[in-house]
């Protein structure tokens, strides 16, 4: 590996980093604007609208790996292709992004139908940009500070996109979001063309696609990644069900709340870097984990009234998400390094490691969803029994899979290396 390749400065950073803001900037309304926004603004049912999420967030789901072969097979001829490769996924993504929050159609059918081609357009796209930068971003090695580093540039500028996505829509609406999102696609393409190019090994276009399942360690490393996701994607697809139901926010000032929570992920994002080198990234990850346990367990105290005290909680969980962002790719860049893949199989590794992230929001809106009304939650009903049901699927449910993830963490990565 170059000379060039093992520095990485400011300005590296932010050149490889900033495509990480629309890609996030995109993800946010798409997985905790858009299930509200349909239910809402359309009047399509949950049940219909969960189930639509599942069926369509599955079959995009499934050609990552697909999709990260691909990849490989770009990056085997030249990084100039794989760059070529995301552009043309950019456009793609701006394009069905508009199609989402623009359906030409009204009535429940007609709606559905739409909603399901251009979830598959822009989620197809959505998964070839962000393989190819994520593939990109572990071809450049390092130790663990220097994989963290990598990671967290691509992270924070993606934090600032979720900060911008958590306030624009609700303040300025959905055709500013989309314009906004397109010309942020071509800078984010721009600066990358420009960013520190890896200098991959030697291999042919045939990388197995079920290479990383022969890792035993990259396994359980996806198990944790999925646990632990399921908690976080629950959560934000209820996150405001629980804010204007639970606690009666009014609608004018709940976007401080996502704010508040994505910058807390923000500013915490340098101190939990600056630990990985005494702790390891292991040992971070676990202790954010645990701090977002607690968060969550405060919130399920709350009542209507207690807007005040969840905007607390927000910063709390908010800066033990940095962890979520920044260590489990580096973790991950890690592995492949250590299981002699490096170089010729990071695409096949990214597109099952972008598989199991769909997995985990499919479960969340695919699976939480249409339990909910069964269950007896109604979104708009102020009645106890629903309030219960909707706190014990944002609150307590989390809670249970961080703690699970956080066992299985120690028990394969922590416990194991003493």
């Amino acid at each position: 590996m170059s000379t060039a390749t093992l520095r990485f400065t400011a300005g590296d950073g932010w050149r490889y980093g900033l495509l990480g803001l629309p890609l996030a900037f995109a993800a946010l309304p798409l997985y905790v604007i858009l299930p509200n926004h349909y239910a809402r603004a359309y009047g399509v049912p949950l049940a219909a609208l969960g189930s639509l999420l599942l069926a369509a967030r599955l079959l995009d789901a499934v050609t990552d790996p697909w999709i990260g072969r691909l990849c490989d097979r770009a990056y085997a001829r030249s990084t100039g292709r794989v760059l070529a490769f995301g552009a043309v996924a950019a456009a793609a993504l701006a394009l069905g992004f508009a199609m989402l929050f623009h359906p030409p159609v009204r009535g429940t059918p007609a709606l559905l139908a739409w909603l399901a081609a251009a979830l598959v357009l822009t989620s197809l796209a959505y998964s070839v940009l962000s393989i190819a930068h994520q593939s990109w971003g572990a071809m450049l090695g390092g130790d663990e500070g220097r994989r963290g580093r990598v990671v967290a540039w691509r992270e924070g500028w993606g934090l600032a996109g979720v900060l911008l996505a958590s306030v624009l829509p609700l303040l300025a609406g959905v055709t500013v979001t989309a314009l906004v999102l397109a010309a942020t696609l071509a800078l984010g393409c721009v600066a990358w063309s420009a960013a520190p190019r890896p200098q991959p090994q030697a291999r042919t276009a045939s990388t197995d696609w079920r290479l990383p399942w022969r890792v035993p360690r990259f396994r359980t490393l996806l198990l944790v990644f999925v646990i632990n996701g399921l908690a976080s994607a629950i959560a934000a697809t209820l996150v405001l069900f629980f804010l204007q139901d639970r606690l009666a926010v009014p609608a004018a000032v709940q976007p401080l709340f996502l704010g508040a929570y994505f910058l807390s992920a923000a500013l915490a994002l340098p101190g939990w870097l600056a630990l990985v080198p005494r702790m390891g990234l292991a040992r971070t990850w676990r202790a954010g984990m645990l701090l977002a346990v607690a968060g969550f367990a405060a919130a399920a105290w709350l009542g209507e009234g207690d807007g005040g005290w969840f905007l607390g909680i927000c910063i709390v969980c908010g800066a033990a998400l940095g962890t979520d962002l920044a260590l489990p790719g580096a973790m991950l860049a890690g592995e492949i390094g250590a299981a002699g893949h490096a170089g010729r199989g990071e695409g096949a590794y990214f597109g099952w490691w972008n598989f199991a992230a769909k997995l985990t929001l499919a479960l969340a809106a695919g699976g939480v969803l249409p339990l909910l009304a069964p269950a007896g939650y109604v979104p708009g009903a102020r009645e106890a029994a629903s309030l219960e049901v909707l706190t014990f699927a944002y609150c307590v449910l989390p809670c249970g899979l961080k703690l699970a993830a956080a066992g299985l963490l120690h028990a394969n990565f922590l416990r194991r290396a003493r």
